[in-house]
């Protein structure tokens, strides 16, 4: 015949802690190690192996043992103890055991939490689920306070310390289910004109401090500051007024990212962090003071506006004017082409033209080389093949926080999002552009995004030197919104003009950091040296000619 199941525990192997079952017959066997265990006994059925702090529910019936007295372990008076319907087990003038108990809503004894001092292994008898808050039923309903703390120990330390004056009651199943156990007794709970949470300080008390407040309606739910590890530690340590004192410090709790700003006090005027390297070229930085690590700056234009050669002129500039590395994703490219390309600016010379670069003597290719891509302060991904939003992400979150690149370019947006399954682009942009911004947020790096526009209405095109708005981008408003600043290049490569063809209009479209936008530089191509330069307005000397009748 098969024998009755009859609770379950830690197995002595340590694999599991929801495996090893117990049976009526004294023999148990685990489900993870698939070992049988003979002649486990009573004693070890009551114990059940369980971990430490682990409640598990050992049997439905309830015992009686234990008697009422002073729980000295812990410096609870008998008189609280009694309130508090806890019993204790001694051997001589050792207490062994803790006994909670537990009531329904009707006043009956439902379940008893059993607590053995040595090894604090912790097991349940009855239906604790059925029970109320430990100790909700010795308080009526609609008290000026009552404080909630995250086991029964604490709930009559902090009873004690109080003065016995106010409401405690204690969650029944650990911090883990602090907000199931409120939320079954919210109704009695917001019956009180104040709820004081006081769990544990350590991270899973202070979590869950946080979303238990949030149960409450503003000002109706405040948190106390321990300075030690739980109430239970200042009891035992003769600090009773130190809790006191705290207990009535305890402030309305403020939801995360609200702050007093009247609480800044001198922080107002500390410096948060923030590395800020200036554009090449000085009328850019009278608009934007330069460029700052912590912000996502995106780069738009049409096909063939000089967004590539920017790229390149910024990527030497941070390496010249600083001790930063860099990272580069730049998904149309080889690595190779990127190394040629960064050379480039170093050696004035269009190097990634193979026609070009066979004119150097290999000598003087490694000198530009160990001068740039040598430092070893770039970074690339080296990338073939599809790819999808998490692996761009995985790589940009790796070059910051494992090679500790201070700059990230990304080139381009409109490549990651052209392959997505669902032909969304707007909406694969609106994902793509919130995950950038947080990991901006989490990395303080400084992101350089290039992205592309979308075809303006009518016959005049980008290529004909359209001007750029932000309407134009492409896909989706949120590259303007979540983007620090917004940097469109303009440019009329069609114009008979060789000086007008070869020069790139800069305007500065969104610009969080000043607020200034428009048109702020002008960049001439040079086509033998690849190299932007900036340059007078050219367009001022056009004008006068065609009004003078010159052109």
């Amino acid at each position: 015949m098969q024998s009755r199941w009859i609770s379950r525990g830690q197995c002595p192997c340590g694999e599991s802690s929801k495996g090893y079952n117990i049976h009526a017959d004294g023999h148990a066997f685990c489900f993870s190690c698939n070992k049988r265990f003979n002649n486990v006994g009573e004693a070890k059925m009551e114990t059940g192996f369980q971990k430490t702090g682990e409640v598990v529910d050992m049997q439905n019936r309830i015992t009686n043992t234990g008697d009422y007295g002073s729980i000295t372990d812990r410096r609870i008076s008998e008189q609280t103890a009694r309130k508090y319907r806890t019993k204790i087990r001694q051997d001589g003038s050792m207490i062994t055991h803790h006994y909670y108990e537990y009531f329904n809503t009707e006043g009956s004894h439902v379940a008893t939490k059993v607590r053995q001092v040595e090894g604090k292994k912790i097991w349940s008898q009855g239906n604790i689920g059925d029970a109320l808050l430990f100790g909700q039923n010795l308080f009526k309903s609609g008290g000026k306070y009552i404080t909630i703390v995250e086991g029964e120990i604490d709930a009559m330390s902090v009873y004690e310390m109080l003065g016995s004056k106010w409401a405690v009651v204690s969650i029944k199943n650990g911090v883990q289910s602090a907000v199931q156990n409120c939320k079954q007794h919210l109704e009695y709970l917001n019956s009180f004109e104040n709820v004081v949470v006081c769990f544990d300080t350590d991270k899973p008390g202070v979590e869950a401090s946080q979303k238990v407040a949030q149960l409450f309606e503003p000002n109706k739910c405040k948190i106390v500051r321990l300075d030690y590890k739980d109430p239970n530690e200042y009891l035992k340590m003769g600090k009773a007024k130190d809790f006191v004192q705290d207990w009535w410090s305890a402030e309305s709790y403020t939801p995360a990212g609200i702050v007093n700003l009247a609480k800044l006090g001198d922080e107002l005027y500390e410096e948060e962090y923030c590395e800020t390297i200036p554009y090449p070229w000085s009328a850019m930085n009278e608009k934007t003071y330069g460029m700052r690590t912590g912000e996502l700056v995106t780069f738009t234009s049409g096909a063939g506006m000089g967004k590539s050669s920017i790229m390149r002129e910024l990527m030497h500039h941070i390496l010249k004017n600083s001790n930063d590395n860099i990272g580069i994703l730049a998904l149309e490219e080889s690595t190779k082409n990127t190394a040629f390309n960064i050379m480039s600016v170093e050696a004035n010379q269009r190097l990634y033209i193979k026609e070009i670069r066979n004119q150097f003597a290999r000598e003087q290719l490694n000198k530009w080389q160990k001068e740039t891509i040598g430092s070893g302060r770039f970074f690339a991904f080296d990338h073939f093949g599809s790819i999808g939003n998490d692996e761009i992400l995985s790589r940009v979150r790796y070059m910051a926080k494992s090679l500790d690149c201070k700059w990230i370019f990304l080139d381009h947006l409109s490549i990651l999002v052209s392959g997505q399954d669902d032909g969304d682009e707007r909406k694969s942009i609106d994902v793509l552009m919130t995950k950038l911004r947080s990991l901006v947020e989490e990395t303080g790096v400084g992101l350089l995004l290039v992205s592309h526009l979308r075809r303006p209405s009518g016959d005049l095109g980008h290529e004909n030197g359209k001007e750029v708005t932000l309407s134009h981008l492409r896909g989706s408003a949120s590259i303007a919104h979540l983007s620090d600043s917004v940097i469109a290049l303009e440019r009329n490569q069609q114009s008979d003009d060789e000086v007008i063809a070869c020069t790139t209009t800069i305007r500065i479209l969104k610009n969080r950091y000043t607020g200034e936008t428009g048109v702020c530089s002008y960049l001439h191509y040079d086509k033998k040296s690849g190299r932007m330069s900036q340059i007078d307005n050219p367009f001022e000397d056009n004008f006068e000619n065609e009004a003078q009748g010159v052109i």
